[in-house]
């Protein structure tokens, strides 16, 4: 078609008047047949690469690589062809092509997800690339998303950006499905399948799908919600074990009524330092999150342990001593989780030098120090007050059991003290839990 129209143009043309617009003559004369041909073979049900190919010559090629063509374009601009199809025609093989390719996608995911989770349930240690766990597996879900998304963007860009929709929906619901069905088998499998997924949320990874995709724009936000959960999810399978024998360590304040918080302490810490060699495999990024969970859950269980209301001090020297343990062992966990993330073996420079970086979690324990060593009630008062705009979940009954702990005080001075959390300090919901984690009786 092609070469018959530029012979028409570089031979016939010459040889007409121009009135006769041979050029015009000639196209309209090939497009009709092309369209009565086209139109015929639409109707029949055509298979999936048929489809394609069909759009693809009637929405791309024609019109770009013939019609536009650089010796056609100029000698065709002012001639209306059309296209080829109705509209009606193509918005139903677009229909078609549409839901095909999403099926098509959908089951290259799913296989390639669970080629993986078998490796995962032989226990099979993952690949290490750079000093880190790797997968393929995130490479293989970019890259079969990417082709579907492309192959609709060579029929015309406005299909690419349904398609992008589509296949967004399609990760999603496969990776809230494996979240929320499957996700027991997976924890079965040991650390191993959970380093793999952190693969799928590594900055490279995730930075690519952002860029390729746009999904920061996106408020319904496909990808980041699940991915995140799976986070979640692969945190609480690698801390599992390390959680579990902190529980009897934590519980020695109020068996030993803090007689030797800085011991308990110090073994608690140990205990911390001696498993993070662990998780030396995960990348940078990911050490520091989880360090910051170490963070939260060191924090949280000391302000469980002094919200058990076994220990009433009668006494202001007594209650000054608790103070300086709990400040002194507030510095330690804020300490060691601050700055141990950089001594980490393998920390690549510039990408994880902080360790936790929960500062956030810094006034927790100090203010809870104070607000037991102070004596004057409307000292106390400011302190919780100021403590309730920091944290927002901190509550009457959080409250009730610290000053529990201050057995100088009258009901009248306590039931005073709590009132002030009747004042709207114009806090505003926790963007961060802490104390919403914390049940108090």
């Amino acid at each position: 078609v092609k070469e018959d129209l530029e012979a028409v143009v570089e031979r016939l043309k010459p040889l007409f008047p121009a009135e006769f617009s041979v050029v015009a003559t000639y196209a309209e004369s090939y497009h009709q047949h092309f369209a009565a041909h086209l139109a015929s073979m639409a109707q029949f049900e055509l298979c999936e690469r048929d489809t394609y190919l069909l759009l693809l010559w009637v929405q791309n090629l024609y019109p770009n690589d013939i019609l536009n063509s650089p010796k056609l374009a100029e000698e065709l601009q002012d001639v209306s062809l059309g296209s080829l199809l109705p509209p009606k025609q193509i918005r139903l093989l677009e229909a078609t092509f549409l839901s095909s390719e999403a099926a098509n996608v959908k089951e290259l995911m799913a296989r390639a997800l669970e080629m993986e989770s078998q490796h995962w349930a032989q226990d099979v240690a993952p690949l290490r690339l750079d000093g880190h766990c790797h997968s393929e597996l995130a490479i293989d879900i970019i890259q079969i998303v990417s082709q579907g998304q492309a192959k609709a963007e060579n029929i015309t860009p406005d299909l690419g950006t349904q398609m992008k929709q589509v296949l967004l929906v399609e990760l999603s619901a496969l990776l809230r499905r494996w979240v929320q069905e499957d996700s027991s088998r997976l924890t079965g499998c040991g650390a191993v399948g959970w380093v793999v997924w952190c693969d799928f949320l590594s900055p490279p990874s995730r930075t690519s799908m952002e860029q390729k995709w746009q999904i920061l724009q996106d408020p319904r936000s496909y990808l980041l919600d699940p991915l995140s959960e799976l986070k979640v999810h692969g945190f609480d399978a690698l801390l599992q074990s390390l959680l579990v024998d902190l529980k009897p360590l934590f519980k020695r304040f109020t068996q030993t009524r803090w007689a030797a918080p800085e011991e308990t302490l110090e073994e608690i810490i140990g205990t911390v330092e001696g498993r993070l060699p662990e998780f030396s495999e995960l990348h940078d990024c990911f050490r520091e999150e989880l360090l910051e969970a170490v963070h939260l859950h060191l924090v949280k269980e000391y302000i469980i342990r002094l919200s058990k209301r076994r220990l009433v001090l009668k006494t202001a020297e007594q209650q000054q001593q608790l103070a300086r343990h709990i400040l002194a062992n507030a510095s330690v966990i804020q300490d060691f989780c601050t700055k141990n993330g950089s001594t980490w073996e393998g920390t690549q420079p510039g990408l994880c030098p902080q360790g936790s970086t929960a500062t956030w979690l810094n006034p927790a324990l100090p203010t809870l120090a104070e607000i037991i060593r102070l004596q004057d009630p409307s000292a106390i008062k400011i302190e919780v007050a100021t403590y309730a705009t920091w944290y927002p979940d901190f509550s009457k009954g959080h409250l009730n059991a610290i000053l529990a702990i201050k057995g100088n005080l009258t009901n009248s001075e306590v039931k005073s003290i709590r009132n002030i959390l009747d004042i709207n300090t114009g806090a505003q919901q926790p963007s961060r839990s802490l104390f919403s984690l914390i049940k108090v009786g």
